[in-house]
């Protein structure tokens, strides 16, 4: 009950309600055109080479991240929002005149400047809900924008794919376009009376100085350390994991590769559940707690797809999916509760890129190992250090809560 009523009051609180209103909106448009674009490339060039690197052209700007977020410290963070979601917008438009294997290039070109907007959009709404939003709700709140986003992954694909088919990739980029402008539309109305004080910034130091400050907050910080380290290496387990679905599908359950869609609308639907839930269970457990106990499920789960059965696979995939958010929602929530003001968009936004980049980077190694390892072998190697991972946090956790206990014995 209590768990449901703080939903409630996200929902119910004008700014967290709108946020995610804007969330929903223009992630409906990029899940749309995250999926499409890879088809769209495929159908130009006929490479598939080049199609699979219109996933990576989204990711590649995560790893600028401390630069990237920097914005979000030195401008009015409802304006950012409003403003680069138009941009996005208007840079969406130009996709119509992609037709051919030598306008190819302007798509990738797009998806570079769409990913790199992302990033810059992330850092001002995780800085604004976190000065805006009552501290009890945080966790909640991110445990809603991760179902919202997670159920947008389940929905817009579809909804691109169709409109693909019908009326060609033009019309998704289209879609994706006004998205972002209906979001702008939504952050703008966000009742938001003064967005972080340029005036409480401390002086400006050198450049390489000012994007060294969101990484110098997470080493300082006995909180923040771990659940960003915890998070790169079981987003590193999750890029092997994802990189070796198909070889999985085809070599252990031997079947044909569209049942991966099966696995990956299982796991997604598993997401969305932890995302509910994730606001009431980090009010019982230490966050590293949390995060330890979902990077276990998430371990199990990639362990298990070294049997064939098709009743593991869909548990499997249901653990992993319920299991990977856990430690990022943890990450973030602590990130936005312990930074100060001033560094929240620097720091966000590098918390992202640690956490974010090593699956970029994994999902092209994984591509290589599957070639030459059995699939087996690699999903038990990274179920195993995902459990060693979990270990490892968990018993950080008790140490720190012995420490905190012991002065008071």
């Amino acid at each position: 009950m209590g768990g449901g009523s703080a939903v409630v009051r996200v929902l119910r609180d004008r700014t967290a309600g709108r946020c995610l209103a804007g969330v929903v909106v223009s992630g409906f448009g990029t899940s749309a055109l995250w999926l499409t674009a890879g088809i769209w490339v495929k159908s130009l060039t006929g490479s598939n080479s080049l199609a699979a690197l219109t996933v990576f052209a989204m990711w590649a700007p995560v790893l600028a991240g401390p630069a990237l977020g920097a914005p979000a410290d030195r401008m009015d963070r409802k304006v950012l929002l409003v403003r680069g979601n138009l941009v996005t917008a208007f840079l969406l438009v130009p996709l119509v005149l992609v037709d051919s294997g030598r306008t190819a290039w302007l798509l990738f070109a797009v998806l570079v400047l769409h990913g790199a907007s992302g990033v810059v959009l992330d850092a001002a709404e995780s800085a604004l809900v976190a000065g805006t939003v009552p501290a009890s709700l945080l966790a909640d709140f991110n445990g809603l924008r991760m179902t919202a986003n997670e159920g947008m992954k389940l929905v817009a694909p579809l909804a691109g794919a169709g409109l693909y088919v019908r009326f060609g990739g033009p019309s998704v980029a289209l879609l994706a376009a006004v998205t972002c402008a209906l979001a702008a539309l939504v952050f703008a109305r966000l009742p938001v009376r003064r967005s972080p004080a340029t005036a409480d910034l401390p002086p400006a130091g050198s450049r390489r100085d000012e994007l060294a400050a969101g990484l110098r907050r997470i080493r300082a910080s006995a909180v923040l350390r771990p659940l960003v380290t915890a998070g790169a290496a079981t987003m590193l387990l999750a890029g092997v994991n994802g990189a070796v679905t198909f070889a999985y599908v085809d070599e252990v359950l031997g079947r044909a590769p569209a049942y991966a869609g099966v696995l990956y609308a299982v796991q997604g639907a598993g997401s969305v559940a932890v995302g509910l839930l994730a606001g009431p269970l980090l009010r019982r457990l230490p966050e590293r707690l949390f995060a330890a106990g979902g990077i276990a499920v998430f371990a199990l789960g990639v362990g298990a797809r070294t049997v064939s059965p098709d009743t593991v696979a869909l548990a499997a995939s249901a653990a992993i999916g319920f299991g990977l958010p856990c430690v990022l929602v943890a990450a973030m929530t602590a990130v936005q509760r312990e930074t100060p003001d001033a560094v929240l968009g620097r720091t966000a936004a590098t918390a992202g890129s640690l956490m974010t980049a090593p699956n970029a980077v994994a999902l092209a190694l994984g591509a290589g190992l599957v070639a030459v390892v059995d699939v087996r072998v690699l999903t038990a190697a990274a179920g195993v250090a995902g459990v060693l991972a979990a270990m490892v946090l968990a018993a950080g956790a008790r140490r720190r809560r012995d420490a905190t206990a012991s002065p008071r014995a």
